[in-house]
């Protein structure tokens, strides 16, 4: 009775669930280069030059990751509002047409 059945997630829980997507991207991808970098320098004894590059080479990764997320973000949300703004788009795409007119 206290809780209700939902078929589709609230809209807040989605944007929280993509918030904390990006979130756990960065700092994964910095992590694991910090690890990586850590013990290659051990067992190598190149302290700390690897440690620093793959460290450099984690965070590069983790912003590229948080970008690409959101560029997918964006074309998700575009193509929403796209989806709302034309109602006959549809049906000029599937007679061939692109609403111009002539070629």
């Amino acid at each position: 009775m206290f809780f209700f059945r939902r078929d589709k997630p609230s809209e807040a829980m989605v944007l929280f669930g993509n918030v904390a997507t990006i979130g756990m991207q960065l700092v994964a991808a910095t992590f694991i280069g910090l690890a990586m970098g850590y013990f290659l320098d051990k067992w190598l004894g190149t302290e700390p030059w690897l440690l620093i590059i793959f460290l450099l080479l984690g965070i590069v990764t983790g912003f590229r990751d948080v970008y690409r997320e959101a560029m997918r973000l964006q074309r998700g949300a575009e193509a929403e509002s796209a989806g709302t703004r034309g109602a006959g788009t549809k049906d000029d795409d599937a007679r061939g047409g692109s609403g111009r007119q002539g070629k």
